[in-house]
């Protein structure tokens, strides 16, 4: 009864934060909601002003399936899964393995800005693993093929993704927060309004590299490359970064022969994708590509 209890405790939380955040019921410096849509904006205004790719329809190729994903993605599998995370970690619990068990650095010791410091690094470093996983393993790579079969790059590409990727990313992020000690800073959603606003960088009409911090920060540029239809041979593929471009460059994945923005997107086999959302839902269960 007591998982029963803790799904749909879960479930119905996290729909009553969704529509308190849809209404400006919550603090607004956690309001993922309004906070998405107006990081979105700010994104598609740069993409208006200083196109990159001057030729691209500013309603590009899928633009409006992209903002479908972006909700859904984001909030309504957001809240179907939340029952099932929650149950799962009473039972992990039950087991005796908790978010403190694997504890390599204990972050509630730390001033505030090295905990959102270490916390942005950890939880970077876990996603561009698990990014790496995606191309490398072919079952994974199968349901990846959805983000990856974006022809025309913009803000709203960021999240389009199958939701078999939820399934994977957040137990990895968990296992990120295991290692900082099971603790999550207090002002984490600074990090998730930073990370947020690099991916949609990453994916916008924007020719933006950064100078220097190219070597730190993921761009436009890089991570153009990493949707590339063509890539150097015998590579599973590269700039694999999230936010940071660090360890593409410590790893040797990283690779930006030129920066004209003119590549062809997408992979050999991307016709197979469905055109349409609900048909792109369920690819990748079976091996089509």
């Amino acid at each position: 009864m007591d998982y029963i209890d803790t799904f749909l405790g879960s479930f119905f939380g996290t729909l009553q934060w969704t529509l308190d955040s849809i209404l400006f019921q919550v603090p607004w410096y956690s309001n993922y909601f309004w906070g998405l849509i107006v990081i979105s904006l700010l994104v598609f205004f740069l993409e208006i002003q200083f196109p990159w790719r001057k030729n691209q329809a500013l309603f590009r190729k899928d633009f409006g399936l992209d903002i479908v994903y972006m909700f859904f993605n984001f909030f309504v599998f957001s809240i179907v899964i939340s029952g099932i995370y929650s149950t799962f970690e009473m039972g992990m619990g039950h087991l005796g393995i908790t978010l403190q068990s694997m504890a390599l650095i204990t972050l509630s010791n730390l001033s505030g800005p090295l905990q959102l410091l270490l916390f942005f690094i950890v939880l970077d470093f876990v996603q561009w693993f698990t990014h790496i996983l995606l191309h490398s393993i072919p079952f994974l790579w199968r349901f990846h093929q959805v983000h990856h079969s974006v022809k025309e790059m913009g803000f709203a590409a960021h999240l389009r993704y199958h939701w078999m990727e939820n399934i994977l990313y957040k137990p990895l992020k968990t296992i990120g927060i295991m290692l900082l000690g099971g603790f999550e800073p207090e002002q984490a959603f600074i990090v998730h309004f930073i990370a947020i606003s690099i991916g949609h960088l990453n994916h916008a009409n924007i020719k933006l590299s950064w100078g220097p911090l190219k070597y730190l920060l993921n761009n436009p540029v890089m991570h153009l490359y990493h949707h590339a239809y063509t890539l150097p041979q015998n590579k599973i593929g590269v700039n694999f970064g999230i936010s940071l471009s660090l360890w593409d460059y410590l790893f040797n994945t990283a690779h930006v022969p030129e920066n004209s923005g003119t590549i062809p997107l997408g992979f050999p086999g991307d016709e197979a994708i469905p055109k349409y959302f609900f048909g792109q839902l369920l690819y990748g269960f079976k091996k089509r590509v």
